[in-house]
């Protein structure tokens, strides 16, 4: 018996598992590789000790502005419950939030910019109008304005 995808077709069902497994080697080969280079070239030009004060400091400041983020998101959260609304933008921002965190967890300068990034409101903004999109054009086929992200 052969499985199919949601669209019927198996060709589509194996292209989805290629993009997953393109997506997984680039996630915990590439980016762990190219983090080494990077700590490395930082190192020979500022100096390891510096370079490990460095990747210190940018754990401790990430870890300050997810402390204070999440706490603001989830004041926002309680805010639109008590409202009686469903606080969707809300749970995407708290998402972010912790999905920015777990990239700060992984040593190295480019996961950490990363996971700052998204620590930043503007950023997480872009990124949600983004996923929105992206949501709306895959399951609404095209969208229908009643999703509030």
């Amino acid at each position: 018996m052969i499985r199919r995808s949601a669209s019927g077709s198996p060709l589509a069902e194996r292209q989805y598992h290629g993009r997953v497994l393109a997506l997984l080697a680039l996630a915990f080969l590439v980016v762990p590789i190219v983090e080494i280079a990077v700590i490395i070239k930082v190192g020979e030009a500022i100096g390891v000790l510096n370079t490990v004060g460095l990747l210190i400091l940018s754990s401790v400041v990430g870890s300050w502005l997810m402390k204070r983020e999440g706490l603001g998101v989830l004041r926002r959260i309680q805010e639109s419950m008590d409202a009686g609304r469903v606080p969707g933008k809300e749970l995407v921002d708290a998402f972010l939030i912790l999905f920015g965190g777990a990239l700060m967890l992984a040593p190295g300068f480019l996961t950490d910019i990363a996971g700052m990034a998204l620590l930043l409101p503007p950023v997480r903004a872009g990124v949600r109008r983004l996923l929105r999109r992206r949501f709306e054009s895959k399951v609404l086929g095209g969208g229908s304005g009643i999703i509030d992200l």
